[in-house]
């Protein structure tokens, strides 16, 4: 991973970021979908943590490769990101983060940028939160809640 320029600025490393996540998509273990996907976190730290796709015959259990790349940061002990840029084979259209995979980056927060790119190195670049709108996160679990008599509405016990 290119820890020649620390900066965590991802326009400043972006041509970096596309790179670690093309050689991380080669990575992939996809025999069930044929699709390898690679991610790059930039992590405030100025770290790049990669990530790819690894499938399993039991289908839900499959691990997106932006979910890949950021338990990875996260177990590196990087708990606050950037960007990330995710990278597939795709030819004409841009690769998108699936619905799971938004929400995790959600958890770290709603202003990451999300580079998602074609075959080409071309991108579209979004925030989390124009990706998910009205999304709920850490922020959603602080927020004021209703009070009957003085205590929190009881949760109804099975």
């Amino acid at each position: 991973m290119g820890d020649s320029d620390h900066s965590s600025d991802p326009s400043v490393r972006l041509e970096e970021l596309i790179d670690e996540s093309v050689k991380v998509k080669r990575r992939a273990y996809c025999p069930y979908s044929k699709f390898p996907v690679g991610a790059a976190v930039l992590g405030c730290d100025g770290r790049i943590y990669t990530g790819c796709n690894v499938e399993c015959a039991v289908y839900p259990l499959t691990m997106c490769a932006e979910r890949n790349a950021i338990t990875k940061a996260v177990s590196e002990g990087c708990k606050k990101f950037t960007a990330i840029v995710i990278t597939s084979d795709l030819k004409n259209s841009i690769i998108t983060p699936c619905g799971a995979c938004r929400q995790i980056i959600a958890e770290f927060g709603m202003d990451a940028e999300v580079y998602m790119t074609k075959s080409d190195r071309s991108y579209t670049k979004l925030t989390l939160r124009e990706l998910l709108p009205l999304g709920f996160g850490p922020d959603s679990l602080q927020e004021e809640k209703i009070i009957v008599n003085g205590a929190p509405i009881p949760t109804i016990q099975q």
